[in-house]
């Protein structure tokens, strides 16, 4: 099977921690002589607008469209010229032009290390492109206005398209987990009647597709004190955008932070690894960043490829890396310093492709 995957590192630590994840990439998929990789390295971020002008190249744009999946490293976009149209922000661009409806979140506890709770391994499935987020949720302008200088409106978009999307996926990988096979709805419908409630709806509605599948559905401000109190209770979630956004950050607070918080975002036709911190422009250079979330959200598009192109030598070369990176964060021997070792990025990245090499 022949894959054309894109390289955008990104800016800051993506500089860093995105050509460790592409290292060990290829390091499984060398383990795997019918697994046939195109990497296509692309221009996005800081470093293409000083050459450029452009954060986001047209070049880049046109390439992805003939790609199955890419990577994209941490954007610093806060750091861009605030007068220029074209220091743009990529995130919003991508996940509406691609479609990336689904923003695939994972939350693990490893016994290692510290963390408030372990024995959690919970997916929240956040919707990407809808809700609150004035830059996505229309086609033209923005739904964030101010119609006097006293007044600011912000408008919510929910669609049954998304939302039917979204619930598919949080029922499709309950199923790929074989954990509790259970899938839990977020919503606030007790105040957005509408709202929450058409998106409460289509995941009753998808939920009947799957009678193996436990439903249930929470209101978001219990969720996030049974989030606190009880993670272990939760398997896979699924939520619109800006509930999400914040549910996920304080899932990987459960855990250990930022730096244990892989992301993927997926669509009907494309994938793209990101994870969900920032750019860290504090240790940027240091070579200290933690590549855990970045090198799982490259795992994480290798398992996508592979169960939507039905290769089992992709599927496995995806479980080796998870089955690798878990073993150096069990032994803690060469980690970053966030994660309480002394190596650097590159060692810790090196460590996880000397596993993936011993194993058969």
């Amino acid at each position: 099977m022949r894959y054309r995957i894109g390289i955008l590192k990104g800016d800051d630590i993506g500089l860093e921690i995105v050509p460790v994840t592409v290292k060990v990439l290829e390091t499984a998929f060398k383990k795997f002589p019918d697994i046939s990789i195109e990497w296509n390295e692309l221009p996005i971020g800081m470093p293409a607008y000083e050459k450029s002008g452009e954060t986001l190249p047209q070049v880049t744009l046109e390439t992805l469209e003939h790609l199955d999946s890419w990577i994209l490293g941490p954007i610093g976009h806060m750091a861009y010229p605030k007068d220029d149209p074209k220091a743009l922000n990529p995130h919003p661009i991508l996940r509406r032009k691609f479609d990336l409806m689904s923003n695939i979140r994972p939350t693990k506890s490893y016994r290692s290390i510290r963390s408030l709770h372990q024995n959690v391994d919970i997916v929240i499935i956040r919707e990407n492109n809808e809700g609150f987020q004035p830059d996505r949720n229309m086609f033209k302008g923005r739904a964030e206005f101010m119609p006097t200088p006293d007044m600011a409106l912000s408008m919510r978009v929910i669609t049954r398209k998304n939302s039917e999307f979204v619930a598919r996926t949080a029922f499709e990988l309950s199923l790929q987990r074989n954990g509790k096979r259970k899938v839990t709805a977020i919503h606030k419908n007790t105040v957005f009647k509408i709202g929450c409630g058409l998106f409460l709806d289509c995941c009753k509605d998808i939920a009947k597709s799957y009678p193996d599948v436990e439903f249930e559905d929470r209101v978001v401000d219990t969720f996030a004190m049974n989030l606190v109190m009880q993670p272990q209770d939760f398997d896979v979630v699924v939520t619109s955008n800006m509930f999400g956004d914040i549910l996920t950050d304080e899932a990987a607070g459960l855990v250990g932070g930022l730096g244990m918080a892989p992301g993927l975002c997926v669509g009907p036709d494309y994938s793209m690894a990101q994870a969900t911190h920032g750019s860290a422009p504090d240790i940027a250079g240091k070579n200290i960043a933690n590549p855990y979330a970045m090198i799982m959200s490259g795992q994480m598009m290798a398992s996508w490829l592979g169960e939507k192109k039905r290769d089992d030598s992709m599927v496995a070369a995806a479980k080796l890396i998870q089955t690798a990176v878990e073993s150096v964060i069990e032994k803690l021997e060469t980690v970053t310093p966030d994660l309480g070792g002394n190596s650097s990025t590159e060692q810790m990245g090196e460590a996880v492709c000397r596993e993936i090499e011993s194993r058969a």
